[in-house]
């Protein structure tokens, strides 16, 4: 078991030091950060096809360009979002200056997940170095060869502004034994809960970034071989390991029928037949997680795929027509499944939606307004997208993150300097002249007419307060 106190005693010390202050070594930080990740974007590469087969353009487009343009898009902003914003003072304050800032926490403890190993782990450290904190990584011990990269790399290019703790659940526990000043927790609800139980013992706070069952809408307005193709991509994007991957579909039944079709020639384009063959298409990341994903594909009813290697971990894109109770629609898949369920309409979709724990993600494909209308206003969930799944990740401006059960807090941009910062609030008053005298006791009649006028308070309150 590798000791964690050193790295983060380490980490505590160049903050207390004042050194992460600065804007200059703020800005220092997330461009050391970019050059790691283009420097070294082959090594990256390489060991995230190891641990999870995805290919090299993949990983470039939601792993290292994601991070890279995250922390690019962070130092282009960070000195305009840390500028002190000034709050109106009312009259009875006056003559003052009050102003909110941004301040940093301290040391952030950030635990990464195996689905997105690079991506998930240091796109929170970008937003945590860009608000001045240091920060302690925990990668995750089932993408190894992704782990052994950042503790590699990560150390020469930010020297002590991130320490990497490898290993598992020991060095897990240990860790949340100790006192951060936030955690960042990426992963499933059951963790989530360990997570939090442990930083209740220092009132630590905590962002959760978990999954759910993000289910997907179609009806008959919309394009349904253009649906198809963006769901499936959603859907089977790294194998299906993807938190806000559309995780079923709701739509009538004549819709669900040449919806099917339309999938399945969907994940002919982006696979093709035999996807064992494709080198786009990703593997499973265990031995634990194939059989588990192969259980709940055996108990329903599979229409298109299903075919498996568990030698390679290889499971084909499948696509299942569930039946009531079937295991696969009571928990998050994690894999290459896509149920698909029959509906009513859009009432029914929402019923049994708002039935369920609220979604990370919700997507609608319509082109009915009141459709479109009726999803915004009577369901909650993370996100909610219309026509395409997963791409609002890409867009900085707007904050990821669930909602109930699918997590709490929200990053990505502005977001994640505020996540990992306090606002603090300011207020500057001079001496002179010393109008806090109105407010000293001795309480007068004439003190009480003044502070009644300025609370803009009417003659009952005053009658109903008058001094004796």
């Amino acid at each position: 078991m590798q000791t964690v106190a050193p790295a983060v005693a380490r980490a505590r010390e160049l903050y207390d030091s004042g050194a992460t202050r600065p804007l200059a070594w703020r800005l220092e930080q997330l461009g050391s950060l970019r050059r790691m990740l283009a420097e070294h974007r082959t090594e990256f590469a390489d060991a995230l096809a190891s641990d999870l087969g995805k290919h090299a353009t993949e990983s470039l487009l939601t792993e290292i360009g994601f991070v890279s343009a995250e922390a690019a898009h962070l130092e282009k902003n960070l000195e305009a979002w840390l500028r002190p914003r000034p709050v109106a003072v009312p009259l009875a304050v006056q003559p003052a200056k009050a102003w909110t800032e941004l301040t940093p926490l301290g040391v952030v403890l950030v635990i990464g997940p195996w689905n997105y190993p690079l991506q998930l782990l240091l796109a929170p450290l970008a937003g945590a170095l860009a608000a001045g904190n240091t920060v302690v990584l925990k990668p995750s011990e089932h993408a190894p060869a992704t782990s052994a990269a950042m503790a590699r790399w990560i150390p020469e290019y930010l020297p002590g502004a991130a320490e990497v703790v490898q290993g598992g659940i020991p060095e897990t526990t240990a860790l949340l034994a100790l006192r951060f000043d936030h955690i960042f927790f990426t992963g499933g609800q059951a963790a989530a809960k360990v997570v939090l139980r442990a930083a209740a013992e220092h009132l630590t706070p905590v962002t959760l970034e978990l999954g759910g069952k993000s289910p997907a809408y179609v009806d008959s307005t919309t394009d349904l071989a253009k649906a198809a193709k963006r769901l499936a991509w959603g859907r089977f994007m790294n194998a299906g390991q993807t938190c806000v991957a559309p995780d079923y579909i709701l739509a009538a039944e004549d819709v669900l029928v040449p919806l099917e079709r339309e999938l399945v020639t969907a994940i002919g384009a982006l696979f093709g037949t035999d996807s064992s063959r494709s080198e786009s298409y990703g593997r499973i990341v265990n031995d634990r997680h194939f059989a588990r994903i192969a259980a709940l594909a055996d108990g329903s009813t599979v229409v298109h795929g299903g075919e498996r290697d568990a030698a390679s971990r290889h499971f084909a894109p499948t696509l299942l027509r569930p039946a009531p109770g079937d295991t696969v629609m009571g928990e998050e898949i994690f894999g290459p499944l896509l149920p698909l369920v029959p509906v009513a309409g859009r009432d029914e979709a929402i019923r049994m939606i708002n039935d369920g724990a609220k979604p990370l993600a919700l997507y609608v494909f319509s082109n009915d307004a009141g459709t479109r209308r009726a999803f915004a206003e009577r369901t909650s969930s993370g996100a909610l997208c219309f026509d395409v799944p997963a791409a609002h990740l890409m867009v900085p401006g707007l904050p990821f993150g669930g909602v109930g059960g699918s997590g709490m807090g929200a990053y990505h941009g502005e977001h994640s300097l505020r996540t990992f910062s306090h606002e603090r609030s300011t207020l500057a008053k001079t001496f002179r002249p010393e109008t806090l005298e109105l407010i000293y006791p001795p309480y007068t009649k004439t003190k009480h007419r003044i502070i009644s006028a300025l609370a803009g308070m009417g003659a009952g309150f005053r009658k109903r307060l008058r001094p004796r």
